[in-house]
């Protein structure tokens, strides 16, 4: 933040997920910075405590930068509810236990870095921050699409369903239950 602000361009903080990161752009934005930060799922769902999981199974959530305290989860929701984040992405970045992640049993440096999370991205947002309160529909559309498109001079071609913009159109079923498997998803 400070080598864009003597250089008097804007930044774009990718993957944010500790609470102290969020608190600098937060203070950035309020002192008119053009500061914007992305969050990511994994941070909004998973934490610390699950690279404590049995066997070997926290080498699934190896990834950079690396899951947080629990307690952080609350903090990136309301900074995505209040403007202090504006999107969400992913880093997919999906590897297999069996021929990669546990090339890393006997060395943890050996873990390839990455998580999947393109295909989950939508129905996680909407289910953990629309259905549970803690953004509104329209906000869920400003940070998966309006926003991003603003930030990278895509607006009004992308971002908003409007005569002479591009017909990107996502629809999906709210009520719809799926267990999320190996079996029920296409990234194998």
């Amino acid at each position: 933040i400070a080598l864009a602000e003597m250089a008097d361009v804007p930044i774009y903080i990718v993957h944010l997920s500790a609470a102290e990161a969020l608190e600098m752009v937060t203070e950035a934005r309020d002192r008119g910075l053009p500061a914007f930060a992305e969050t990511c799922p994994q941070y909004l769902f998973l934490s610390y405590d699950n690279y404590e999981e049995p066997d070997f199974g926290g080498a699934k959530y190896v990834m950079s930068p690396p899951l947080r305290a629990k307690e952080t989860q609350d903090r990136l929701w309301r900074g995505l509810a209040y403007n202090d984040l504006q999107a969400i992405s992913t880093d997919h970045c999906p590897f297999c236990m069996k021929e990669q992640k546990e090339l890393g049993k006997d060395d943890f440096s050996k873990i390839p870095n990455g998580a999947p999370g393109i295909e989950t991205r939508m129905s996680l947002v909407y289910d953990g921050g629309v259905r549970t309160g803690r953004i509104s529909l329209n906000r869920f559309v400003e940070l998966t699409s309006t926003s991003p498109a603003k930030i990278f001079g895509l607006f009004p071609r992308k971002g908003t369903i409007a005569p002479g913009s591009d017909a990107d159109i996502v629809v999906f079923d709210p009520e719809r239950k799926l267990t999320l498997s190996v079996s029920t998803l296409h990234m194998k």
